[in-house]
């Protein structure tokens, strides 16, 4: 149908488009749920493309169409005849680029831009339901922005890092993860956990204007691959293990000590806990990992006779509970003599213990005890790449359906790398009309 010059400048308007295109028709069907809106370009010379040669004649025109933000319930369709140009300075057919969207997307740019800001906070499957389209369609618009925003990334002011690693699925594939600990943002991401990530990270470092030589602190896990990554390819930077690894060794000597009692020494076991009832000693696995702050009404009681018991079991958790202790303390007061002390206490206990995992441990603490004391006063790197550690596992929920490692690096960056060249959200707060906003009435 011909429009009214009122209804096209309506529609002109809201699609956000400019001379030389406007809108001719629009097709609201209800009974499909869509609306569709036909484009075109009324100008018959336009610039070339390909050379900028000035008032070249349109060789022909090729129908395409892009999937638009939803108008009011509607699914909307933007379709337009879009010019090629026939340029007679550098004989070249080109089509021209149209405003709404990128070269070789169905989508136009605000409707990409919707996307992202909807994938940052779902689940991309979940994303792509809400938004009617295919999950993989999503994938490759956010692995294109994300690369896109990265090439435009600065690290030349990067000075601290944290290194680990994380599961893309349970027993498979590994990526290597490098934070920013200063500006709290993921840095860098790639398969595998060997040494070499270190030298692919210090190639994207200097890739982005930053300085391996300049970095001056690591915080990373207990890994020899990390060590003999950094030491290699970051020259001049400390290395502190952090507060979360540490621990996380000593929860996993207790379970190997209390696992290997209750399968072997069953009787010693119910000669001391006999009294409490089976709901109980279930209780006892989730209050030896839990803070005590944390403990349920059962576990309350079932901890209060596991440490009046006399087992390897109970003095396995009083020696994790003494480490966490002595790692918090070394946070309060941040001496760093201090701090030593009490680790070189708390590591001869353990080598007494005659719980040959707590001895193990031990033995690891005191080859590293420079850094791990290095770790206990860094409280900045030691929560932040805590706190990562459960943002990264949110951002796999988030990727639940990625097919590739790709797939998951890219929501990792879209989601922890502060990003600062990605398509802003279309959705902006609306300026009530006293404040002289210009309608169009119809």
């Amino acid at each position: 149908m011909e429009l009214s010059v009122e209804v096209e400048a309506l529609f002109t308007s809201a699609l956000g488009l400019q001379a030389p295109w406007v809108v001719r028709d629009v097709r609201l069907d209800t009974a499909k749920h869509r609306i569709d809106f036909d484009v075109e370009c009324k100008q018959a010379l336009l610039a070339c493309p390909a050379c900028g040669a000035a008032s070249q004649k349109v060789h022909d025109r090729l129908e395409r169409s892009w999937r638009h933000l939803d108008f009011f319930q509607y699914e909307a369709w933007l379709h337009a005849e879009v010019p090629r140009v026939g340029c007679k300075a550098c004989g070249k057919t080109t089509q021209i680029g149209v405003p709404w969207a990128r070269e070789g997307s169905g989508f136009t740019l605000l409707f990409e831009a919707l996307a992202l800001t909807m994938c940052r906070d779902l689940p991309v499957r979940q994303a792509a339901r809400d938004l009617r389209v295919r999950d993989k369609q999503l994938w490759r618009r956010i692995e294109h922005y994300v690369s896109q925003a990265r090439k435009k990334q600065d690290m030349s002011g990067v000075r601290i890092v944290g290194i680990d690693e994380t599961s893309l699925r349970r027993g498979h594939e590994y990526v290597t993860v490098v934070h920013d600990l200063d500006a709290k943002r993921l840095l860098f991401c790639t398969p595998g956990r060997d040494h070499q990530t270190v030298q692919a990270f210090t190639q994207d470092l200097q890739a982005h204007g930053g300085e391996p030589t300049a970095i001056a602190h690591v915080c990373k896990d207990m890994s020899a691959a990390y060590l003999k990554g950094a030491t290699a390819y970051l020259p001049n930077a400390l290395v502190s293990y952090d507060r979360f690894h540490v621990v996380k060794l000593a929860g996993e000597a207790m379970d190997e000590v209390r696992t290997a009692e209750w399968k072997t020494d069953q009787a010693r076991v119910q000669e001391e806990l006999g009294h409490l009832t089976p709901k109980q000693r279930r209780s006892i696995l989730w209050g030896m990992r839990r803070n005590p702050s944390g403990w349920t009404p059962t576990q309350i009681q079932a901890m209060h006779w596991l440490q009046r018991a006399n087992l390897k079991t109970a003095r396995a958790w009083r020696l994790k509970m003494a480490l966490r202790e002595i790692f918090a303390s070394a946070r309060a007061h941040n001496q760093a003599e201090l701090a030593g002390t009490e680790l070189k206490a708390w590591i001869s206990w353990a080598r007494r213990s005659r719980l040959d995992a707590f001895k193990r441990l031990a033995n690891t603490l005191k080859t590293h005890f420079d850094s791990v004391v290095r770790g206990m006063l860094d409280h900045r790197s030691n929560a932040f790449v805590e706190a990562m550690n459960g943002l990264m596992q949110q951002a796999k929920r988030a990727a639940r359906g990625f097919r590739t490692a790709a797939n998951f690096i890219a929501i990792a960056y879209l989601r922890l790398g502060k990003l600062t060249h990605l398509p802003a959200s279309p959705f902006l707060p609306a300026v009530p009309l006293a404040a002289g906003v210009t309608t169009h009435r119809v």
